[in-house]
């Protein structure tokens, strides 16, 4: 059986499936379907609802951005991540030249012992090991780097989920204000909505 969600003003409920709630969630269409209706409580005209009614339109920018800010650094935390894999392939395929020059030059070695003259293939071996030593080391540096990226991108994305999770709860329980005019519903949504900037703001901080 499907699960409903609740959209309210003072004079109207939408009740929406659950399932139809997840195939519209898009942070700024729903911060303006909730700004919509908190200007639809707005004009019954009573400071209680006006108030709760504002909360609600902040609390939906806040919940739109943190839902949009969510969106783009999970999409950097996968560039990073995927620029990481390409960093160390090429740095094995650089290391992969570099035993097999070292391998080159060692029999080179060999048969210089045994009185052939290879001084010059040798020299010409090490300037390539040492081209490929670079490359590698390059490349180990670069995969380090876009790890490092896509971790802390990783860590942000988290962040603003429970910022936008906490801001969308205080969204519902200020729903609940305007239809039971209970206070104690409307503290409880400032509460999550304070919660919701701290952990925002926590994303950028750390």
């Amino acid at each position: 059986m499907a699960g409903f969600f609740v959209l309210a003003s003072a004079d109207t409920v939408f009740v929406r499936t659950t399932r139809e709630y997840a195939m519209s969630h898009d942070p700024a269409l729903e911060a303006h379907e909730h700004a919509e209706h908190a200007g639809h409580a707005a004009h019954e005209h009573d400071p209680f609802i006006s108030r709760v009614s504002i909360t609600v339109a902040v609390l939906a920018v806040l919940a739109a951005t943190a839902g949009s800010l969510e969106t783009v650094e999970g999409g950097r935390a996968i560039t990073e991540s995927s620029a990481a894999v390409l960093a160390q392939d090429r740095a094995t395929d650089a290391w992969n030249e570099y035993q097999a020059d070292s391998l080159k030059r060692h029999l080179f070695e060999i048969a210089g012992e045994e009185g052939h003259d290879h001084a010059a293939d040798i020299k010409q071996q090490r300037a390539q090991q040492d081209k490929a030593r670079t490359e590698a080391e390059a490349g180990e540096k670069e995969r380090d780097r876009a790890l490092a990226e896509s971790a802390g991108h990783e860590e942000r994305h988290h962040w603003l989920t429970g910022a936008a999770t906490l801001v969308e709860i205080g969204i519902a329980l200020s729903t609940v204000a305007i239809i039971t005019r209970r206070r104690t519903f409307w503290f409880a949504a400032l509460g999550l909505g304070l919660a919701g900037v701290v952990l925002f703001a926590l994303a950028y901080l750390l």
